[in-house]
């Protein structure tokens, strides 16, 4: 299992108005860091054959983000499995390790080409670890 960290920084208007970080930051920042971790770990070209959409999101809430809190985004890819990717995504505040969201997203490997779903080949999985 290959691990990426992405600092995150909140901003004044990532808080709602009951001080809660929005679940939709949230969402937006589990996109930032697998897109983050795809290009840090992608092959020459592969943003040009390959393309990711997601298919589901699921996001536990487990602490507040407090204002001026330092915050990390962690991910990995779980599985990789036909077209399918399973991608974990750890939300914490890294000075006490405090685990703040954890996210599960399903995501679909297209042809850049033809927008048709295409098997994840081996080469790939090896460079995320799932074998």
């Amino acid at each position: 299992m290959n691990k990426f960290q992405l600092k995150i920084k909140p901003k004044a208007s990532d808080f709602d108005a009951m001080d809660h970080i929005n679940n939709v930051v949230y969402l937006q920042w589990v996109q930032d860091v697998a897109e983050a971790h795809w290009k840090h770990i992608s092959g020459e070209n592969d943003d040009q054959i390959n393309l990711w959409v997601a298919l589901r999101h699921e996001i536990d809430y487990k602490k507040e983000i407090k204002p001026d809190e330092k915050i990390v985004a962690e991910t990995w890819v779980n599985s990789m499995e036909g077209v399918r990717s399973e991608r974990m995504t750890r939300i914490f505040n890294p000075e006490t390790d405090q685990t703040k969201a954890e996210a599960r997203t399903f995501w679909c490997l297209l042809d850049a080409k033809s927008k048709r779903p295409k098997r994840i080949p081996e080469e790939m999985k090896r460079r995320y670890g799932t074998i």
